[in-house]
């Protein structure tokens, strides 16, 4: 097949700042990321040297402060950008994302102190974070976590495991979430984790289905000690921390899906322009056309909602709920759209040589992290009909 690039996604941007920084992106994705995408996906290869120029270029901050190394950056540009970097390899843009949720712990509820030293290594310095909630038998139910912090004089020994830990074993900071008190939320507290902290290691990386390039794998923590500096916030009020992280970043993972799902109307629309049957291109047939329309329709909507929640946030006004509403309906539109992609290619789109097999196979993931979309839909349930009875 001929190859069509895509024509660039028409973004309303509010600064002349921000649509340098997309043009910024763009050319980044498609000269460093893009490329290498299908290869280092298929063997499994995370691209470190890739996050350490996103780094160098100043995008591993964007959401925060610039007196910390941050980009100043509204949630409305930032996503943008994880849209464009996820278009290209959904492990650069969730990794991004990830390494955005690990740092939100520190910006928002660290102290003065703690942000001067930590912080500028984190945003701008060439770290790559992660973020350690779930565990083996805590997943949705995160506030039943059994992973124990004990007070020893001015520090803390730690001890537990965390699974589903991407960039487990080669990140360099975690922001681990222990069980300092009793029971149930309130007995939970943030701690700032080195990636190098004596006692801390990784199992193998998970097999999964797909962002082969993105490890994900469970850590340990066999007394893991660090200073009471590392604490973050309030004891008891880690799982406060946890739960307004999870908002922003379940609007990063709406971004991604719009950007994994552009990507594969993009693919599809370049190949049924181009394959020609019965003497024309399956794109004049409207059994196809309407398939297209249907998922540029989808696409833009997804685009719309993450944006509105985003625009919500940045002017401080709640935001929980269209949160879940963008991660929710973006990430099922990826789904669906990625399935649609592989349907239009045919026997192709069943194929490693094309694309649409591995957007459709990473597609299924977002739909899962950061909050099932069966716990969207109970969110979203709360917001619109109240708790339920109990």
């Amino acid at each position: 097949m001929p190859d069509r690039a895509p024509q660039p996604v028409d973004r309303q941007l509010p600064t002349e700042e921000a649509r340098d920084l997309i043009a910024l992106v763009r050319d980044i994705a498609h000269q460093e990321i893009a490329p290498n995408a299908a290869e280092e996906e298929d063997a499994g290869r995370f691209p470190r040297e890739v996050f350490t120029l996103l780094s160098r270029s100043g995008l591993l901050g964007l959401p925060y402060d610039s007196e910390y190394g941050g980009g100043d950056q509204p949630y409305e540009v930032y996503l943008q950008v994880l849209e464009e970097l996820a278009a290209a390899r959904l492990t650069v843009g969730l990794g991004l994302s990830v390494h955005t949720l690990a740092s939100y712990a520190l910006a928002t509820y660290g102290t003065k102190a703690q942000q001067v030293e930590h912080l500028p290594a984190m945003l701008g310095g060439g770290l790559l974070g992660a973020y350690a909630l779930s565990e083996p038998a805590s997943g949705s139910d995160a506030a039943s976590l059994r992973t124990k912090a004990v007070r020893d004089g001015d520090d803390w020994v730690i001890t537990g495991t965390k699974s589903w830990i991407t960039h487990g074993g080669i990140a360099d900071f975690y922001t681990v979430m222990a069980r300092t008190g009793g029971e149930g939320p309130r007995g939970i507290t943030a701690f700032l984790v080195p990636g190098d902290a004596e006692g801390l290691t990784a199992a193998a990386p998970e097999k999964k289905m797909g962002l082969k390039g993105s490890p994900t794998a469970q850590i340990h923590l066999d007394g893991v000690r660090v200073g009471d500096d590392r604490r973050i916030g309030e004891e008891g009020q880690g799982f406060a921390i946890a739960l307004s992280a999870l908002d922003s970043g379940r609007l990063g993972i709406a971004a991604c899906a719009i950007g994994v799902a552009q990507a594969a109307l993009d693919e599809a629309t370049a190949y049924a322009t181009e394959r020609r049957q019965f003497g024309r291109p399956i794109a004049d047939f409207q059994g196809l056309r309407f398939m297209l329309a249907d998922m540029a329709t989808q696409i833009e909507a997804g685009r719309a909602l993450y944006l509105t929640a985003a625009r919500l946030r940045d002017a401080g006004r709640p935001f929980a709920r269209e949160a879940a509403m963008a991660k929710l309906f973006c990430t099922d539109t990826a789904m669906k759209a990625t399935t649609d992609a592989v349907q239009i290619l045919g026997g192709y789109g069943y194929t490693a040589d094309f694309p649409a097999e591995r957007y459709m196979r990473e597609a299924k993931v977002l739909q899962i992290v950061e909050g099932t979309n069966q716990i969207q839909r109970m969110v979203i349930a709360r917001h619109v009909a109240g708790p339920e009875t109990p």
